[in-house]
C-alpha cells in the first residue's frame, strides 16, 4: 500500500521465547492539512474539518475555531468557553463507551440492551439544550449502574458483564516491564504549539520534547489527578482507569464532579499566528495555524494523542518491551487488549514475530 493511502498502524511483536524483545509500528498517514488547505479562506473549512476527522470531531471543531480566534487576537466569551467544554467532555464520554463496549465484550442480551439504549442516549449528549443532555446523562449513568460502574467504584460490581470481562485478562499473561512513566500536561502546550509550526512537519509525524515521548489519554489524566504513577500500568488497570473516567464524566455533567483543568487551552503566537489545545477521548489534541493578511490558510498543523501513544519509540513501546507473555493466545490477547487500550484513532494491524525470523 502506498504511503500516502496507509489509515493503519502496523505493529509486530518481536519474541524471543516469551520475551518482547522489540516492537516495531509503521505509523499511520496523517492528513496533510497545510496542502490541502494552503491558499483557501480559513471561513471555508469549518464544514469540511468533521468530515475529515470523523473520530473525535467535536475536538478537532474546538482545536481549530481557538486556533483561528487566537490567530485573530479575539477572546472568546465565558458562555462560548463552557459551552465548548461541555461539548468536548460529552463526545469524551461518548468515545470512551464506544471504546469499552461496542465490539469489545462478549455481552449477554439483557446487557446488550442495556448498551444499545445507552449508546442511543448518548446522541443527545451533542445537542445545546441543557434538558434533553441532562435526561441523556441520567439514562447513562443507570445503564452503567445495570452493568456495574458506579461513581464510588473504581471496578465494575461482582457478577456484572464488565467484572466477568476483567476476570478474563489473566494477570499472568502478560508481565510489564518496569519503566518510568511520562506523561503529556496542558502545561507543556506552548512548546508543543511553538514546535508545531516553527519545526519541519517531522514533529507532527514523530513528536518528542526534549527527547521525551510522553504518554497521553485516560492513563495520563489518572496519574495526574493522584500524582503518582502506579507500578501496574497492565491491561486490568487501564481498563478500570476508563471506567472510572467515564464515571466521573457523568458525575461532572450533572454538576456532581470537578474534572482536570485545561480542557481546552488556546495560544496566540504572534500576527496570523495562533494554536490550541484541546484534552479529548484519547488524550491531548493540539491545531496549530499561521493565515496571511486577506485571511487564508498558510500553514495548518494538527498533532493527535495517537502520535505520541504511537510513537516507534514511544509509550506503548517502552510498555511492552522487554516484557515476558504467556505463550500462545493467551499472551497475544494480553497484548492486543493492551494496544487497545492505548486507544489509536485508526485500525492496528498486529502481528507476533520470533526473532530471527520475517
Amino acid at each position: 500500500m502506498s504511503r500516502a493511502l496507509r489509515n493503519e498502524i502496523d505493529i509486530t511483536v518481536w519474541l524471543t521465547g516469551c520475551t518482547i524483545e522489540d516492537i516495531t509500528i509503521l505509523p499511520r498517514s496523517r492528513p496533510p492539512l497545510t496542502r490541502l488547505f494552503a491558499g483557501k479562506p480559513v471561513a471555508s473549512l469549518s464544514g469540511v474539518l468533521p468530515r475529515l476527522f470523523s473520530l473525535c470531531s467535536t475536538a478537532h471543531q474546538v482545536a481549530f475555531l481557538s486556533a483561528i480566534e487566537a490567530a485573530h487576537g479575539e477572546e472568546p466569551s465565558a458562555e462560548t468557553l463552557r459551552r465548548r467544554v461541555i461539548a468536548v467532555v460529552s463526545e469524551r464520554l461518548t468515545e470512551l463507551l464506544r471504546g469499552l463496549f461496542v465490539g469489545r465484550l462478549a455481552l449477554d442480551r439483557a446487557s446488550a440492551a442495556v448498551v444499545r439504549a445507552m449508546m442511543l442516549a448518548t446522541i443527545a449528549l451533542g445537542g445545546s439544550e441543557e434538558s434533553p443532555r441532562g435526561e441523556a446523562v441520567s439514562q447513562i449513568r443507570a445503564s452503567l449502574l445495570t452493568l456495574g460502574i458506579t461513581a464510588e467504584e473504581p471496578a465494575p460490581r461482582s457478577g456484572s458483564a464488565l467484572a466477568t470481562h476483567l476476570g478474563s485478562l489473566n494477570g499472568d499473561a502478560l508481565s510489564l516491564s518496569v519503566i518510568e512513566q511520562s506523561f503529556l500536561s496542558a502545561s507543556e502546550d506552548l512548546d508543543v504549539v511553538m514546535r508545531m509550526l516553527s519545526d519541519s512537519t517531522t514533529f507532527c509525524d514523530a513528536p518528542n520534547l526534549h527527547g521525551r515521548i510522553p504518554e497521553t489519554g485516560v492513563w495520563a489524566r489518572r496519574v495526574g489527578r493522584q500524582s503518582i504513577s502506579p507500578p501496574d500500568a497492565g491491561p486490568v488497570a487501564r481498563l478500570k482507569a476508563r471506567m472510572a473516567e467515564i464515571a466521573r464524566l457523568c458525575a461532572w455533567l450533572e454538576g456532581e464532579q470537578v474534572l482536570e483543568e485545561g480542557i481546552t487551552g488556546s495560544y496566540r503566537l504572534g500576527a496570523g499566528r495562533g494554536a490550541a489545545a484541546v484534552e479529548c477521548a484519547r488524550g491531548r489534541l493540539y491545531h496549530a495555524i499561521e493565515l496571511d493578511d486577506d485571511d487564508c490558510i498558510v500553514r495548518f498543523e494538527f498533532l493527535a494523542p495517537t502520535e505520541w501513544n504511537f510513537h516507534a519509540r514511544g509509550p506503548l513501546v517502552q510498555s511492552l518491551k522487554g516484557s515476558l507473555m504467556s505463550a500462545g493466545r493467551q499472551g497475544q490477547d494480553a497484548v492486543r487488549a493492551l494496544v487497545g487500550l492505548f486507544d489509536p484513532c485508526v485500525d492496528v494491524e498486529l502481528g507476533f514475530l520470533k526473532v530471527g525470523h520475517a
